[in-house]
């Protein structure tokens, strides 16, 4: 069940200090003012979610702000994702303002200052992902806070409605699915944001990070083969190989150790997985481009600590 943090039940003169614990607790250090004083009052619930947290906030006008202050007094690294359900809020960070109303969306990134403007009650769905999950994906994130994601694209609607049926059910949901399906939706909303990175003009840091997301993208649609090359990948995504290889360079990798981890990865899902306990070892390794089991052996053992058959064991033992 949903964990629910409510402001119902404490005195009046203690509301609106209670309601800046729970959001600090829920999220992140923030402080919060609203004029309403002993009036106020609002209610959070929060779900975790594999490494994701779902959660929805209702609440009355109020202004929330994140500091330097209080960034430099926590080591909180996150990206929010605020999907607008009812009423309006304001959203201000890295020098751009917005505005999310119903069925739209936008993100803003606690390691910088944001400000959140509320002029009358509204709820909001949050989804608050670990920073370097979708940091992997697009790169920094300074060139896609702060603007509204609505219906301008076929991908932004399809991003808003999977975000929000997925924390509608999360506290429904077992672990062996939840970090597969949080992977998930920082997928669709990296694709998402990358969409709107290639209609507007862009640092060159930020046009590299979109370029690799979508190199990164075409090449998990690939891991089963396991004739996957560096040059057919590049010669599919029309750049040359050195430029696809120096792509990588920008996150301290290289497209062989990228491919690596990523099958890598999915076996240990499908080791892990109740579903898959009925294929073998190696049935599981192939499927994922592997076509060597010892050197898959060494290589999985390497990357997690364990064996694949000590990985399944005690998957199957929780």
């Amino acid at each position: 069940m949903p964990v629910l943090f409510t402001t119902d039940g404490s005195p009046g003169h203690r509301r609106l200090a209670l309601w800046q614990d729970i959001v600090c607790d829920v999220y992140v250090g923030l402080d919060c003012t609203s004029d309403l004083g002993s009036a106020f009052r609002g209610a959070v619930t929060h779900t975790t979610l594999g490494r994701a947290v779902c959660s929805e906030v209702a609440s009355d006008r109020q202004r929330v702000r994140r500091t330097t202050q209080r960034i430099a007094r926590a080591d909180a690294d996150y990206v929010l994702v605020a999907l607008g359900r009812e009423g309006t809020g304001g959203v201000t960070q890295d020098g751009r303002d917005t505005v999310i109303r119903p069925g739209e969306f936008a993100i803003y990134d606690t390691t910088r200052p944001y400000e959140l403007q509320f002029d009358a009650a509204f709820r909001q769905t949050v989804f608050k992902l670990p920073r370097d999950m979708l940091q992997r994906r697009i790169g920094t994130t300074e060139a896609v806070t702060a603007i509204t994601f609505g219906s301008d694209s076929p991908l932004q609607p399809l991003a808003y409605d999977f975000i929000i049926k997925l924390c509608e059910r999360a506290d429904h949901i077992g672990a062996e699915h939840a970090e597969h399906l949080a992977d998930q939706a920082a997928d669709l909303l990296a694709m998402t944001l990358t969409e709107r990175l290639s209609t507007q003009p862009l640092p060159s840091s930020s046009h590299r990070a979109a370029l690799l997301y979508r190199i990164k993208a075409h090449i998990r649609t690939r891991l089963s083969d396991s004739d996957l090359s560096l040059q057919a990948i590049a010669r599919e995504v029309g750049l040359s190989a050195r430029y696809v290889n120096d792509l990588f360079s920008d996150e301290q990798l290289s497209f062989q150790r990228f491919v690596l981890a990523e099958r890598l990865k999915h076996c240990r899902r499908d080791l892990g997985s109740p579903a898959q306990a009925h294929r073998q070892i190696g049935d599981i390794a192939f499927s994922w481009g592997f076509n060597d089991l010892s050197h898959f052996g060494r290589a999985f053992r390497e990357q997690f600590g364990v064996s694949p058959r000590e990985w399944r064991r005690s998957s199957s033992s929780r």
